[in-house]
């Protein structure tokens, strides 16, 4: 496993660097025990388990890279006489086109610009291809990715930005899941990030919030750049693309989702084109799911537990987000009971055993097994599905009206 040892040469500091949290992959990666996973992984799958090195280089750096363009923009944002009418500026340019603001600021002309210019590598299709096999999981991928994002706040790089600005912390939870979830339904319509599109426009939106947070949280007291590089770098929002792609491709078919290669490679190209228009430019973007897999375990290596208090709160305000509130109808609390329940059984399901132990968590059975019960049911759809256009066609319908249905009930 020479590929994942540590460069000879360390970058100079005022150039490319690394942050010193991800020392710890190189520390693991030449551990007894983690060459032994290596050997027995290469002889199962016939492909290493780690990335090459110039990857892991790649993946390192990129700790240290922002979007210059997004983060140009919200400095004219707060440098304007009126910061409200900037923002007001920045909707009026997506919506309708850069051409529709009169005067409009440099900053926000070149963002703009940039977004006119579709990358050479991008196929439409095959975006649309990953959009539809995303919307097929309906409000199941919701809870897959809720619990397996509690695995990203034991870092800190992770979780400061996020307790720094008080989101998804408490009450917050909830509303923060509930927007998210919303941006997911739109970015996955049928043409939604085409010019016009509402995904596009929320797609955008993402990317001047994500400048704003980084511009709040760089000059922070407690943000420690040797540590951890820029806040929501540019690595940072590659695990989140592929987290959006990799891990419902492969962990829903433990539901009897028969989700294929190549689909899982559609919703990868479907999530880097999102992550186009979020402004997310990684040194290197894996190639296909064995890529993607070795990204994964490169990250997994590279965790340092680091976020502390910080971590703990996050992970345990999200089952908590879900209880049912008091003062509403027996109906509705009956309805929000279940869900609640059942998130708790989604989370239990998709979350090792051992971490969901290491923290407050509710008591998660029976409902653990009720990801499992649903398996034969899926996966006899999803036979039908293969074979037939015409109930491919009905569980597409299906799925995007139960997700609206379940955001609806959600948000109410």
């Amino acid at each position: 496993m020479s590929s994942t040892a540590q460069p000879a040469v360390t970058p100079d500091a005022s150039q490319d660097r690394f942050p010193s949290d991800f020392g710890t992959y190189w520390e693991k990666s030449e551990t007894r025990a983690v060459r032994r996973a290596g050997r027995v992984f290469r002889a199962l799958f016939r492909f290493d388990l780690l990335p090459a090195a110039e990857n892991v280089e790649k993946l390192a750096l990129g700790y240290y890279d922002g979007d210059q363009l997004a983060d140009a923009f919200v400095d004219a944002v707060h440098a304007a006489p009126s910061t409200v009418d900037a923002w007001r500026m920045f909707d009026q340019a997506i919506e309708h086109g850069i051409d529709t603001v009169p005067d409009a600021p440099a900053p926000l002309a070149r963002l703009l610009d940039e977004l006119e210019r579709e990358p050479d590598w991008v196929d439409h299709d095959l975006v649309e291809l990953g959009a539809k096999t995303f919307r097929r999981y309906g409000p199941t991928v919701f809870s897959l990715a809720g619990a397996t994002t509690l695995l990203g706040y034991t870092e800190s790089s992770v979780a400061k930005p996020l307790a720094l600005t008080g989101a998804y912390i408490g009450e917050s939870a909830r509303t923060r899941h509930m927007e998210t979830a919303r941006f997911w339904i739109d970015i996955s319509e049928p043409g939604a990030l085409r010019h016009g599109g509402r995904g596009r426009a929320s797609a955008i939106r993402v990317r001047a919030m994500h400048a704003a947070v980084r511009r709040r949280v760089t000059g922070h007291r407690e943000w420690d750049v040797a540590a951890w590089g820029v806040p929501i770098s540019q690595s940072e929002a590659l695990l989140t693309l592929i987290a959006g792609s990799l891990a419902p491709g492969l962990g829903l078919r433990l539901m009897g989702y028969r989700t294929s290669i190549a689909e899982i490679e559609a919703m990868m190209h479907f999530w880097r084109y999102i992550g186009h228009l979020m402004g997310v430019r990684p040194r290197w973007y894996p190639a296909d799911v064995k890529e993607a897999i070795q990204l994964s375990a490169a990250f997994a290596l590279k965790r340092s537990f680091s976020s502390g208090a910080d971590g703990v709160e996050l992970i345990e305000s999200y089952p908590a987000a879900f209880r049912p509130k008091a003062g509403t109808t027996l109906r509705r609390r009956l309805r929000d009971e279940v869900n609640y329940r059942a998130q708790l059984g989604y989370t239990r399901y998709f979350l090792p055993g051992s971490f969901y132990r290491r923290y407050d968590m509710p008591n998660p059975w029976p409902w653990a097994l009720h990801p499992l019960l649903q398996a034969p049911l899926i996966f006899a759809v999803e036979t039908l599905r293969r074979r037939s256009a015409t109930v491919e066609r009905l569980q597409d319908r299906y799925a995007s009206w139960r997700r609206e249905s379940w955001w609806r009930n959600e948000t109410r």
